[in-house]
């Protein structure tokens, strides 16, 4: 007999339409059962998804969807949306190479009707998308249902500054499970939790609701009275003074009432605001006790949770590991030091920091924007600000970092994780574009570390440089190599022969030294560990082009206007013509999968270089070859 037997009956929302209502319980136990056991047998996003079960019901059965436009906020909290719209099977195959997404992707169902995975963009979309309707004629509804956490973005907060004036049948969807990935700060969050306290305005009203529907004249007058005394009871009501109508709050795990509330709202014309409250991890002890561990699980057992691997006898830190130590290092000899995270304290490696230094340590929310201007004004004031945060998520602050930093030369480190792939996250997550996107601004210093010491290294020497400057590391762990407690200021600007060989010259940027390195010895290559991207060693790129009948640039970021491409100008603007083959990600979006196939796909392993490099050479012998220097 089946473990899900009603579940298995939805192939689509339309299925679960024809559902009583009485059975939606029992289809919300069955449906939080099977994410559970999917995400423990493959990995993924778990807390998040556990919460919206009954929310992402509810929506389904109340609005006609795909017609009516849902819009998931982040997506990390659509598995339920997946399941019941016809990707059951696929959670089998979440997040690995070839299988279905983690987050939300047109191209993947027509029920995925915009493509997130970096927050606060919903409500922006689903007004576009009502005023699109408007326009057209059409009746359907958009639906942004965007978490507590992502509202603390600006970008939401623009949307809705927008939606009164555009005059949009929009409904914005608040799940308010008061978390993001850390826990949430800041004024809004204080107000949500003021507002939640509450209790007694929305007893109150219920009750007043009841008995004035008797009396409509009456209820009219009261009408006009409640938005005085409303004040009085529960704080302003901002999302009202947006010109959205507020309902709330309701509880997100009461199907009965969701739907109602959800039918009511769906009713009514203008702009919509619901504030549901919900729990992440709901219906599993273990999530809801620490929702922050099983935020993005990896496989594990259900029955007994997370339970920690044995440490190896020697483990190997990560990079994000590395940063940490040295964030906490550097603290302790210079207290002009200040930490910055948008919201991204454990993936950023600043818990310990949080705790040793927390009044130098600073988690300003989703705010990516605010992170490096905030960090530009600590830093006119003498002090030393570190900015931990993803490749991906620093492009949401690239105006700021060109406007008001790099423009006016400012002390702030940017300690930038995730450079290069990162895996099951996919394309929305990798870190492909940072090398390309930081290099062409002046005053940048932009470094890439081969191993674990050389990142604690370039952090020190980022953090003594008197300007803007940046260290990309890649996700998870290095090569192995010791980490020196000792910090030193590397030479800006100079790279280190690795190999002497001859023919072919590997200059290899960051992570892909170590493929470099041994696809070196294979061709008996020099092989030269850049370290900087800028500013380029162009003594030594020049002198590498005048004794190498090829020169092989090898990156983790793409072709286009990246390292390699530095230096390609750095040639040209000298003069010298020397063929030169550009290794790194191709000019597509690079998918979701096990990071090593993924590179290996990209021809950056140590047999791709290999590929590669042959096939060139193949291509060039037996023609005239270029002078080459004695």
């Amino acid at each position: 007999m089946s473990a899900f037997p009603l579940l298995e009956t939805i192939g689509d929302p339309s299925d679960l339409r024809r559902l009583e209502r009485r059975q939606l319980p029992a289809l919300a136990d069955q449906l939080r059962r099977f994410i559970l056991e999917s995400v423990a047998s493959t990995g993924g996003h778990l807390s998040s998804n556990l919460g919206t079960v009954e929310l992402t019901i509810a929506l389904h059965y109340v609005f006609n969807t795909p017609e009516d436009r849902l819009v998931w906020d982040v997506g990390h909290q659509t598995y339920g949306h997946k399941i019941l719209t016809g990707r059951r099977h696929g959670m089998a195959t979440l997040r690995q190479k070839g299988g279905m997404a983690g987050f939300p992707r047109r191209d993947e169902s027509p029920y995925d009707t915009f493509g997130t995975a970096h927050s606060s963009t919903s409500i922006s979309a689903a007004v576009g998308m009502a005023v699109a309707a408007q326009a057209r004629g059409d009746s359907r509804r958009a639906v942004a249902i965007i978490g507590d956490g992502a509202l603390t973005g600006g970008m939401a907060f623009e949307a809705l500054n927008n939606v009164k004036q555009s005059g949009a049948n929009v409904i914005v969807v608040l799940n308010d499970n008061d978390m993001s990935i850390s826990e949430n700060v800041g004024a809004l969050e204080n107000y949500l939790a003021r507002l939640m306290s509450g209790r007694f305005y929305a007893a109150t009203k219920k009750t007043a609701d009841r008995i004035l529907s008797v009396a409509p004249p009456v209820k009219a007058l009261a009408r006009r009275f409640e938005e005085h005394a409303k004040g009085m009871i529960t704080p302003s009501t901002l999302f009202e003074e947006f010109g959205l109508n507020y309902t709330g709050p309701v509880d997100g795990h009461n199907l009965d009432a969701l739907i109602e509330t959800l039918t009511n709202v769906k009713r009514l014309s203008g702009p919509q605001f619901l504030h549901v409250a919900t729990r992440k991890g709901q219906g599993y002890a273990h999530a809801e006790q620490d929702p922050i561990t099983y935020h993005g699980p990896g496989k594990f057992d259900p029955g007994k949770g997370i339970v920690p691997a044995a440490a190896p006898a020697k483990p190997r830190p990560t990079y994000t590991q590395v940063f940490g130590e040295w964030l906490c290092d550097m603290a302790k000899l210079d207290q002009r030091l200040v930490g910055i995270t948008p919201a991204m304290r454990e993936g950023s490696g600043l818990v310990r920091f949080s705790k040793e230094y927390p009044e130098r340590y600073f988690d300003v929310g989703i705010a990516e924007q605010h992170a490096v201007t905030f960090a530009a004004g600590i830093a006119c004031e003498g002090l030393r600000p570190v900015v931990a945060i993803y490749s991906t998520f620093l492009q949401r602050a690239y105006d700021q970092l060109i406007h008001d930093v790099a423009i006016q030369n400012l002390p702030v480190l940017f300690a930038i994780d995730r450079g290069g792939l990162v895996g099951a996250d996919g394309p929305t997550h990798h870190g492909a574009f940072d090398l390309s996107y930081l290099r062409c601004v002046p005053n940048m210093l932009v470094m890439a570390p081969s191993d674990e010491n050389e990142c604690r290294q370039m952090l020190f020497t980022g953090f003594s440089h008197e300007g803007p400057s940046a260290v990309r590391y890649p996700r998870g762990a290095g090569p192995g190599v010791e980490v020196l407690a000792q910090m030193r200021a590397l030479e800006v600007g100079k790279a280190e022969v690795r190999r002497e060989g001859r023919r072919v010259a590997i200059l290899a940027f960051g992570s892909m030294l170590k493929p470099a390195l041994d696809a070196g010895q294979e061709l008996g290559a020099t092989v030269v560990n850049m370290r900087f991207v800028k500013p380029l060693d162009e003594a030594l790129v020049s002198q590498l082009a005048a004794s190498h009948e090829l020169l092989v640039t090898v990156e983790e970021n793409v072709v286009a206007g990246g390292a390699g491409a530095a230096v390609m100008e750095c040639l040209a603007m000298r003069g010298i013509a020397a063929p030169v083959l550009g290794l790194g990600l191709p000019d597509q979006f690079v998918e979701h999968g096990d990071h090593g196939l993924l590179l290996a796909d990209c021809g950056l392993d140590a047999a791709g270089i290999l590929r590669a490099v042959r096939a060139r050479l193949t291509e060039t012998d037996g023609k005239q070859r270029p002078h080459i220097a004695a």
